[in-house]
Formats: structure tokens, C-alpha cells, sequence
């Protein structure tokens, strides 16, 4: 292990996290009824409400995730998200998947990794000491 391995965390929450906001913004910008539109025409029920909680998971996750507060518990939203859009809106179309892909293989990284020593969080946990 070398000195920077502690900080991985760090570089990964500000990918994965990064992204993801980027995205959320975007459909908070076009609205819930777009994003709810397209989620219903992939044959979702209850559009509306995977809307709401997708713009939830890619904004306010997401901004956790950047800053380190729940992680991991993000981090899994984030990775579960991953893999329903890889198999109801990717492969059923024959899309490029390798975006999520990603983004899927970085937020299963985040949930093993949690938040690591650069995170708002960390000044919250107890000492060891």
C-alpha cells in the first residue's frame, strides 16, 4: 500500500459523485414530468415517483456523495440506479452501456470504500484514540 491509498475514496467521490450530479441537475432542469415521461415510455409504473427518487439519487445523493456523509448508502442507490438503467433502458435498445458501466463499477467501489479521511463526515465520527 502506498501513502495515497488512504485518499482513493476521495478521487472516486468526486467522479462517481460529480457525474451524477451533472445528470441530476439535468433532469431537475427539464423537470419531473420529463424525466417521468421518459421512464413511462421505458414501460415504468409509477413513473412520477422513479422520477422523484432519481433526481433525489442524482442531486442530493450526489452532493453527499462530494462531500462524504453517507456514502456508502448512496454509493448503493447510486449502483442499484446503475444497473436498472443498464437492464431496462440499455440493453433492451442495444445502447452503449459503458457510461453506467462505469458509474456502476465506481459507486460499488464508494460502498466498499465508504467515505475515507478527506469528508465532511469524518469530523463527526468519534476518535479512535
Amino acid at each position: 500500500m502506498n501513502a495515497l491509498t488512504p485518499y482513493a475514496a476521495f478521487f472516486m467521490r468526486l467522479a462517481v459523485g460529480g457525474v451524477f450530479l451533472i445528470h441530476g441537475i439535468a433532469k431537475f432542469e427539464h423537470g419531473i414530468g420529463a424525466t417521468a415521461h421518459f421512464l413511462a415510455s421505458l414501460g415504468f409504473p409509477f413513473a412520477t415517483i422513479f422520477a422523484l427518487i432519481l433526481i433525489t439519487i442524482e442531486t442530493i445523493g450526489a452532493l453527499c456523495v462530494l462531500l462524504g456523509i453517507l456514502t456508502r448508502a448512496w454509493a448503493a442507490a447510486m449502483a442499484l440506479e446503475m444497473v436498472v438503467a443498464i437492464l431496462a433502458a440499455k440493453l433492451p435498445n442495444h445502447g452503449n452501456f459503458e457510461l453506467e458501466a462505469l458509474l456502476l463499477a465506481g459507486a460499488v467501489t464508494l460502498v466498499a470504500l465508504g467515505d475515507g479521511p478527506l469528508s465532511v463526515a469524518v469530523r463527526f465520527k468519534p476518535s479512535s484514540t
